[in-house]
This record gives C-alpha cells, structure tokens and sequence, in this order.
C-alpha cells in the first residue's frame, strides 16, 4: 500500500506547469472556426481516455458522446442547431453530441461494485436518478471540454440546439438526452473573441 501511495503522491500534490495552464484555462478560448486539418480516430480516443477518469458523484458516468465527422451526421445534426451555430459546426473536422443516461443506474454494480444496491434506489426513485444525471452529465460535459483542450486541439461547445430534434436524430427509443455540442477541431481563420471580463475575487470568494 506504501508502494501505491508514493507512486499516487506527486500526481496528487504537484501543481500543473504554466504551459497546462494556458492550455486549459488562462489563454484558452472557445474556437469559432475551424481549418480543414482533420481529427484522427486516436485524438478522439485520446480525449475520452482523460475525459474519463475525472470524479462524479458514486462513479455514476452518465455522460455519453457521438461524434458526428461523415457529412451525412452532418446533414442530420446542422439543421437542428440554431442558426448561428450552423457555420461553426459546418467547418469542424468533428461535432460531439453529448447526452445524459437517463438509465446510467444499471450500470451501477459495475462502476460501484461496493455497493451495487445503489442501482436498485435509482430504479426506484425517478426523480433523484434525474436529478444525479443531469448534475453529473453537466460536470463531465466541463471534463470533456477540458480534455479536448488537453488534446491539443480547439473545442467550441454550443447550447443552442433543438434537443428534441437532436434527440429524435440521433437517440431513439428516449433513454439518452443531449445537453451540449461541440466543435472540435484545429483553429482555423480568427477563431477567437477577444477574452471576456472575469469576476474579480471580491465579487465571487468569501473565507470562513
């Protein structure tokens, strides 16, 4: 056990370098363009396998993605998205379409295997099992932002859709939901806005 926690120790208290930083938080923008530069399988792969690890609440993971790259799941996906958000998807290499698991607690006894009766209070409990969903679904679509950007690569996520007409696209049967679009791919021509106002700590953080 000794061995595991000093193998575990400098991943847990090391801060990341100023490069990561930018890259994921103080210079990183959303892209609103995008080149002609493709987005391999193993890039996209890439971002699940960091995308995944990060916490949600009993390990629930009700996040699901489609990545929409041929230009038939374009044709299905553009007219569902409001329509200043057509161009952006239009010129991404790729488009996530990320939804919630309206039924994630069946996976329950094997992402928990400690306690696999969880399963059994969502079944029962609609109302909470939506409630861990749609907060979970919301922490791990800020996740797979981020990992994109871990990727290397420009991530232009996007509220405005039809869900519904997404939803009857590309999710029959009701059990998944979509939450959130986004554009991945390589910047292309003035990708960027220029950087928002933040909040000054005053306005945010308070100490007890």
């Amino acid at each position: 056990m000794s061995e595991l926690i000093d193998d575990l120790t400098p991943y847990a208290t090391a801060p990341l370098a100023e490069a990561g930083r930018e890259l994921l938080f103080t210079q990183a923008r959303t892209a609103s363009t995008f080149s002609a530069e493709p987005v391999t399988d193993a890039e996209l792969a890439g971002i699940w396998e960091l995308a995944k690890w990060a916490p949600t609440a009993a390990n629930t993971q009700p996040l699901r993605v489609v990545f929409v790259r041929t230009e038939e799941g374009k044709a299905r996906l553009v007219p569902h998205l409001a329509e200043g958000n057509r161009a952006k998807a239009q010129s991404a290499p790729v488009v996530a379409v990320l939804a919630m698991d309206t039924e994630f607690h069946e996976y329950v006894p094997e992402l928990l295997p400690f306690r696999p009766e969880l399963k059994d209070v969502y079944a029962a409990d609609d109302g909470a099992r939506i409630a861990t969903a749609e907060f979970n679904t919301a922490l791990q679509s800020g996740y797979f932002v981020l990992a994109v950007r871990a990727q290397g690569l420009a991530a232009g996520p996007m509220g405005g859709f039809d869900h519904a007409g997404v939803d009857a696209e590309f999710f029959e049967g009701g059990r998944f939901k979509s939450v959130l679009v986004v554009n991945i791919g390589h910047p292309g021509v003035d990708p960027w806005f220029d950087r928002l106002p933040r909040l000054a700590d005053e306005q945010v953080l308070t100490w007890a």
